[in-house]
């Protein structure tokens, strides 16, 4: 079974070292979301319909709110991951020009090769997780760093300098926004989309079509994401049982729970509560 290694999470998001040897069903993440082979078998992961290599020399690249999965063989031999889940409002502060990591059309590819610059800056990461304790400024530090290195070899974040911020924080269409809203004020129960079509006064049919056309993910997709990412912070924050969670969530059974979890992240949520740092303090100054 997958299980994570470390996993720290702050301001900035999350950065985690996962052995995976378990494959992760379709999901997506507001994040901008890198993912680097730190050592093990090379691997695979799906995005945009297509399967990319994951390799020494590679990094899989996923924009904010872009579908994919991880490619896991049954019976393949594990992998270790160093996956970064970058908030773009951090990354922003950071430098101001990289507000535009919420974009869409922030990394025009899914899979480049990795430069021996960006591969040292992963190496230095992976190491920080494995043997360090680092302090709030050193783990963004070495993240900021390293994010500099992949954002200026990848992205295509100069083209995309004082656009809007990717239609899915921000859809123009009022209708979905009320969509979101729907769902983001119900997350304790399963996803409806005749009770969502109904809050945006469409259609179900017409609401499908306008989130994809709007977002390019479903609106279901679109709520598991933000089921998740409440799962995620409520686990990290400690304040609960994982039972309580579950419940507030809507989940029928903490079972259930569980396998939600673990088909996104790849680990349990007692899992990740038992090896998360949280960073509570607010970002650094821009650079």
């Amino acid at each position: 079974m997958s299980k994570a290694m470390r996993i720290h999470q702050g301001a900035f998001g999350r950065v985690a070292l996962l052995d995976m040897d378990h494959a992760l069903i379709h999901h997506a993440h507001p994040h901008c979301h890198v993912l680097i082979k730190a050592s093990g078998a090379d691997t695979q992961f799906a995005v945009r319909e297509r399967c990319h290599p994951l390799r020494d020399d590679t990094a899989v690249l996923v924009n904010s709110w872009e579908a994919h999965s991880y490619a896991h063989q049954p019976g393949a031999p594990g992998t270790v991951i160093l996956a970064l889940y970058i908030e773009p409002g951090w990354l922003g502060a950071m430098q101001r020009e990289f507000t535009a990591s919420g974009n869409p059309g922030f990394f025009a590819h899914p899979c480049g090769a990795l430069t021996p610059h960006i591969r040292r800056l992963a190496d230095r990461m992976t190491a920080e997780l494995l043997y360090g304790d680092p302090s709030a400024e050193r783990m963004e530090q070495a993240l900021f760093d390293l994010m500099l290195a992949i954002v200026d070899r990848f992205s295509d974040w100069r083209s995309l300098r004082g656009a809007a911020l990717s239609p899915v924080t921000a859809p123009t269409d009022f209708r979905i926004r009320r969509a979101i809203r729907y769902m983001g004020g119900n997350l304790g129960g399963e996803f409806d989309a005749a009770r969502v079509a109904a809050a945006a006064g469409l259609s179900r049919a017409h609401m499908f079509r306008l989130f994809q056309q709007a977002l390019s993910i479903t609106p279901a997709l679109y709520f598991n994401v933000l089921r998740m990412e409440a799962a995620i912070g409520a686990m990290a924050a400690g304040r609960e049982s994982a039972t309580a969670i579950s419940g507030r969530l809507g989940f029928a059974a903490p079972s259930h729970f569980s396998r939600f979890f673990r088909n996104h992240q790849g680990v349990t949520p007692t899992e990740y509560r038992r090896v998360v740092t949280l960073y509570s303090q607010p970002a650094a100054a821009g650079a």
